[in-house]
């Protein structure tokens, strides 16, 4: 049976204690100083801090209401040019949209959230979607009632889509003949239903006349603290395309370090996994604690990689860490 994976934990632990301190400090504070005026008789003394223990309160309600209502059902269009030398001309000014991480468990209630991203993914007139994983935090179940939302999402050359660590459901107590049952069934309704091109380990070649790129995509390859769920071969997804541009596919951004930018020459990573913890303020974001490369774009000798924090999240609440839809546009280099 999968344990829960450190990096993960200490994600969680980390927005938990956040949020909790958002929310309960200001009243702790406001607290223990009427305890101390009470106490004490300090009137006149106690009177400032309580007035402003009642600010920071209210304060963190507001925080509190707006992380679980506006700050994770508003969402942000992020565009992004990138030239290479390799592009072939025909795929000159190709578009690719990127979503990730919809844990679709915390979709339900949310529908016109979901389905105004999908009109707007679509209005973008993409030449292909890819979906960086985590379809859902636990089990299948959480794809009923919304497939038909995620069955409109249209591209010219599809929709393409890998597996995040939750979608192997190693956070769900069961056996592991069921588990495997799990992964197996929502599998199939990717392919089935939603008709996505799922990516375990593979790739497709697009062709525009005589030139073409790759989409590959690798199953779950995590390197950050411990090594869990470890289903990636890379190798096997490159098979066939040295030598042809190539766009991967991989849930956690660790695996570009780690593996991607030593042993391949892929030029550009799409991953996501991170949720930039949930909460970005003034720029800071608790996910730098665990990983090298938390949100947006990283380059290294001219090859990148894109961290897409997100349409959804393991739990319902955003503070700045808005909701992504990435639109990244390939040039060939002048």
């Amino acid at each position: 049976m999968s344990i829960y994976p450190e990096n993960m934990k200490f994600l969680l632990m980390i927005g938990s204690v956040l949020v909790a301190a958002l929310f309960l400090l200001p009243q702790l504070v406001w607290f223990l100083t009427w305890a101390a005026g009470k106490i004490f008789a300090f009137r006149v003394a106690y009177k400032p801090f309580l007035i402003a223990s009642c600010v920071l309160v209210a304060l963190s309600l507001c925080v509190f209401v707006y992380g679980y209502t506006a700050g994770r059902t508003h969402y942000e269009v992020k565009h992004v040019d990138l030239e290479f030398g390799t592009l072939p001309q025909a795929f000159d000014g190709y578009r690719i949209v990127q979503i990730s991480d919809l844990h679709l468990g915390l979709m339900h209630g949310c529908e016109d959230f979901l389905s105004a991203a999908v009109d707007e993914i679509n209005s973008m007139n993409p030449d292909a979607i890819c979906f960086t994983g985590d379809l859902v935090s636990g089990t299948h179940e959480e794809m009923d009632g919304l497939t038909p939302i995620l069955q409109k999402l249209s591209a010219k050359d599809g929709v393409f889509s890998v597996m995040g660590n939750h979608d192997y459901a190693p956070y769900v107590k069961m056996d592991d003949s069921l588990r495997e049952k799990e992964i197996s069934v929502l599998q199939e309704r990717v392919r089935g239903e939603l008709a996505w091109v799922l990516l375990l380990n593979q790739n497709r070649v697009i062709k525009r006349g005589n030139d073409s790129i790759a989409i590959a995509g690798v199953e779950n390859q995590s390197y950050s603290f411990t090594r869990h769920l470890q289903y990636g071969d890379l190798k096997k997804a490159l098979k066939g395309v040295d030598g042809v541009f190539t766009v991967l596919l991989s849930h956690d951004p660790t695996h570009w370090r780690a593996e991607i930018l030593p042993e391949t020459g892929v030029p550009l990573t799409l991953s996501g996994h991170t949720h930039a913890a949930q909460i970005k303020i003034f720029g800071f974001t608790p996910a730098s604690w665990v990983f090298k490369e938390t949100d947006g774009l990283y380059e290294e000798d001219g090859r990148y990689l894109y961290v897409n924090i997100g349409l959804g999240g393991v739990v319902p609440f955003r503070l700045g860490a808005t909701p992504e839809i990435t639109v990244i546009d390939l040039h060939c280099k002048r």
